[in-house]
Order: structure tokens, then sequence, then C-alpha cells
């Protein structure tokens, strides 16, 4: 889809354009030069001082759209943040262009960010009523209802699992990255490598990661910070054999401060490929309950498609085996919209979980990854339409309300089909903490081990900053003191007794 931004000129607003053109068209160039194009979009801003007027006109063909709104900037005095809502006033402008042209109503809106619960937690914590908060969304944002309900019920989920989240902010939470899987996924883009003939860098990764969890954990217990959450991902975290996770969990006894009183520690045990009976024995000697055991599909062919080694027969029975070693609070992940899927197949993957009823259960919606094999090669993999995937989404939503699952978190990613979301649904008092801490950013989270990413914090002004390991072994084993150094300046810059000047 080529479409000409006629008179726009200024930089600052070609990504926001970009952005809302990409909700509705899968290829979209954008011409800011007079071209060949299927469609036309010229807009006229008027900045009044108080407010700013808006006006659009989409051409195509023989048909005409056009679109306006005034949007009042007296609350507004930062030049800044004065900026942002000009340039949200043309994305909304441009998406009701869109909408009329395509006949695609967005139901998020405006909103192309990762983290659209983290938006109402702002206008609550900022002393907006609920119903003033709602019609923001409803008119600025152009959510449509449906959305902003769930929304609404995440927050509320998320404020009685924790009550003190507003409250966390000179906590920690902390993730520790294993990166290593049986095989690579072709959607996956997380740094993870396979794990056949890789054993020597495996042992010198742990080597490196042991070293940042005593420094960690003893910068931590002499600054009296606390940690709420622990969470080992990756990659998975449970393709280390039954003896170095003994190491590694035995370490983090010892050195993580009061460890007895972190809330949770989670284990992502995704591939069932990897789930034994001596390493769940570890699971359970540390008293680690929670884990995930990830089918993503119940249709043999698609995860032989999607290259995962795995059978569905396997995480069934893996299920079970980790039922049999006191394994209660375990989480299991379906994808909509995975190749050659559609209505009947995320039917069937629904009725084989509601066999084994997993205490909490993500839906993902297939995300075309910038750097994965399946966005390398798409025309090697059949998705679904916008239509049908909804159509899955809408099972999920009506399966996890029908068995007693509620949604407790929610993110969106670039790329995802039918621009939907991905939500955690979880029973009664089983949602994971850790996901609510990482999707709602109130507190830092600390990312130790290869290709873990670090966002901290500031507990003061609420300010995000990021700072990533490497994500290749070998640049992380030359480089894993430096990196630990780094992060504990920055938490001393956050968390220390700052001198007066």
């Amino acid at each position: 889809m080529r479409i000409y931004i006629k008179g726009n000129q200024d930089e600052r607003f070609h990504r926001p354009l970009r952005l809302i053109s990409n909700l509705f068209f899968e290829e979209t160039e954008l011409l800011f030069e007079e071209d060949e194009a299927d469609l036309t979009a010229s807009f006229v801003i008027e900045d009044r001082g108080p407010s700013v007027l808006i006006s659009g006109i989409a051409e195509a063909g023989s048909r005409t759209y056009t679109a306006s709104h005034e949007k009042d900037l007296t609350a507004f005095s930062i030049e800044k943040e004065r900026f942002k809502q000009i340039k949200n006033t043309l994305a909304r402008v441009y998406l009701m262009l869109l909408q009329e042209h395509t006949g695609i109503i967005q139901q998020w809106g405006i909103l192309t960010g990762m983290r659209p619960v983290k938006l109402l937690h702002k206008m609550l914590q900022d002393g907006m009523t609920k119903e003033a908060a709602h019609h923001k969304l409803r008119e600025e944002y152009l959510i449509t209802e449906q959305k902003i309900q769930l929304m609404q019920s995440i927050v509320d989920r998320q404020l009685k699992v924790i009550p003190d989240l507003y409250d966390l902010g000179r906590e920690i939470s902390i993730y520790i990255g294993i990166p290593f899987c049986p095989t690579k996924c072709a959607y996956c883009t997380f740094p993870a490598f396979a794990m056949n003939g890789k054993q020597g860098r495996v042992d010198s990764f742990l080597g490196g990661l042991h070293y940042e969890m005593e420094e960690i954990g003893k910068y931590l217990k002499e600054s009296g910070i606390k940690i709420t959450t622990v969470y080992y991902g990756g990659g998975t975290p449970t393709s280390i054999s039954a003896e170095e996770m003994d190491m590694l969990y035995e370490r983090m006894m010892e050195v993580f401060p009061d460890v007895k009183n972190i809330r949770e520690v989670t284990v992502e045990a995704g591939r069932p490929d990897t789930i034994t009976p001596e390493k769940l024995d570890v699971l359970k000697k540390y008293s680690i309950d929670r884990i995930s055991i990830n089918p993503q599909s119940y249709t043999q062919e698609t995860l032989k498609a999607i290259g995962r080694h795995h059978t569905v027969e396997e995480t069934i029975e893996k299920f079970h085996l980790a039922r049999k070693h006191g394994m209660n609070n375990i989480n299991m992940d379906l994808i909509i919209g995975l190749p050659n899927e559609g209505v009947e197949e995320m039917a069937h993957s629904l009725a084989e979980t509601e066999k084994l009823m997993p205490e909490s259960l993500t839906v993902h919606t297939l995300s075309f990854k910038r750097a994965s094999e399946m966005t390398q090669n798409k025309k090697r993999y059949k998705v679904a339409s916008r239509e049908e995937t909804s159509d899955m989404m809408g099972l999920a939503v009506d399966w996890t309300a029908i068995n007693g699952y509620e949604p407790y978190y929610l993110y969106r990613q670039k790329n995802i089909l039918g621009n939907l979301e991905n939500v955690g649904y979880a029973l009664e008092g089983q949602d994971s903490l850790y996901n609510i801490m990482i999707m709602e950013e109130q507190q830092t989270i600390l990312g130790l081990g290869c290709g873990a990413a670090s966002k901290f914090r500031d507990p003061e002004t609420g300010k995000i900053s990021h700072f990533n390991n490497p994500k290749d072994p070998k640049s992380y084993n030359d480089g894993y003191k430096h990196y630990t150094e780094e992060k504990i300046r920055i938490m001393n810059e956050l968390f220390g007794v700052k001198e007066d000047v």
C-alpha cells in the first residue's frame, strides 16, 4: 500500500503516521514527495495557542474522506508534552480517515505501544476518576468500550493481587536469563541458542551468571533493597542440566537478601522436551512451584512447522509429571494464528487445555518479529486472516470466562495479527506477580545473564531507563564483570544516598 502524505514535511510527524498506517495494511510505504500512490492524505495543522485544530482529507480514486479534531492544550505548559498532544491529535485524525476508507475499526484506537494498561494506571494514580479516565480513553485515543472494560478489569485484578503495587518503587524484581533452547522456534527473537554441542559455552556462561548473582546480591544486602519477585527466563531455563540448576538455585538462596520473603520465584520450563523428573525434584527442593509448560498448539503439524521438537503427547505427559512432583502453579501458553491454524485448531487447543486446567493460561497472538525466521520467510507460512484471528481470540475470551479464569495482565506487540493483544488469564490467587511488575513498570527489573535486559525505574520520578547485557554468549563471558559494575553504578544512583551539592 503506497500512501502519499501531502504537505507534511515535518519529520517529527512521520513516525506516528507510519505506525497508524501499519495498523491497517501489511505492506505500507509512506511517500512524502508526490508520486504514484494508492491513497493520498493531506493535513492542515492550525496551532491556535490554547488549542490545536487538525483537519485531514484522504483521497483514493474517486472516493474522498474528511476528518478533523480540535484539542485543548491549556493543560500542557511544557513544550515536549504540548507537542506530544499535537502528534496524538494528528494520529487521531489519520486513524479516523483510514477507518472510514477501509471499514476496519481499530479497537485499540491510536494506541500502538506495548502497555495500554499502564496508561490507565497512570490516569488513576494522577487522581482521575474511572469515569473521567474512560472518557479520555474513548474520546482522545478512540479506544472501544470493550477494550476499555478489559483494561479496567485488569487494573482492578492487579490491585487486588498486589494492593501495594504503587508503593513498590524501592523494591526490585530480578530476571535471570538462560539463553539456551533445544531448538529455535520460527517465530522467536529472544536471545536463545540451540544447545547441541554448546556445553562449553554453557559452562562459561554459568560462571558469569553466578558472579553477577553474587555481586548483585551483596549490593542489595548492603543497600537494604528488597526483592519482590525472581523470574528465570530465556531461552528455556530448564535446558541446562539438573546439577547446573541445583547449583544456580543454591547460589540464589545463599546470596540474595531475605529469600524467604521474596513473594514469587518462577522458572519458565516452557519446552516440554527439557523437563525431567530430576529437574522437577530440584525445583521442589527449593520450593519453586510456579513454572510454565508451553504447548503453543495441540496440533502436531503446527509444532513441526514452527520448529518445536516435542510432541503434543509429551506436553500432556510432562504436565502430569510436574503435578506428580508437586508443581501446583503451572502456566501454559497458546498462540493464536500459528501457520495453517484457524478457528478449528484453536477450539481443539482450548479443549485439550480444559482437560489439564493449568492455574494460568497466557493467550498470545502471533507477531511477525523483524528478526524471526518466520518473518524472513513469510511466504512459507500461511497465517489466518484478520477476521479469523479475531474469531480465535473470541473463542479464548469465552473459554476462559466459562472456566473461571480472569485476565490479569496484557501487552501488545508490533506487527501483531489483527492488531490484537496478548492476555494472561489466571484462576483466583494464581496470577504471576512478575508479569504484573514487568508490564506495569512500577519498579526496577534487574536483568542478570546473557541477553538479559535491565529496566531501571527512578523511585522518585518514575522515569525509565534501560541497560542490556550482550546477547552473544562470548561477548557476555568476556565482559560480565563490567556489565555487573555498570548495573550496580546505576542502582546506586537511583537508590543510594545522594549528597547535597
